[in-house]
């Protein structure tokens, strides 16, 4: 893991916390991905953004919050 954290430009630490998914996707090592296997870094950062909002859905019913209404 220690060559393809060199060969990403980030530390080992940093790539194994993203790719143990203890550690959100950046936009940076996104491009990074793009540059070194040709996925979009547009395309992972949604795949990331929708995973979290799946997360967040679970736990949808613990959020109270009412509607907000602008008085006239």
């Amino acid at each position: 893991m220690t060559a393809l954290a060199e060969h990403f430009g980030i530390s080992r630490p940093a790539l194994s916390t993203l790719l143990n998914g203890n550690a959100k996707l950046s936009a940076d090592v996104a491009i990074r991905f793009e540059t070194a296997f040709g996925v979009k870094a547009d395309t992972l950062l949604r795949m990331q953004a929708t995973y979290e909002l799946a997360q967040a859905r679970e736990l949808e019913s613990d959020i109270k919050v009412k509607k907000f209404a602008i008085a006239a």
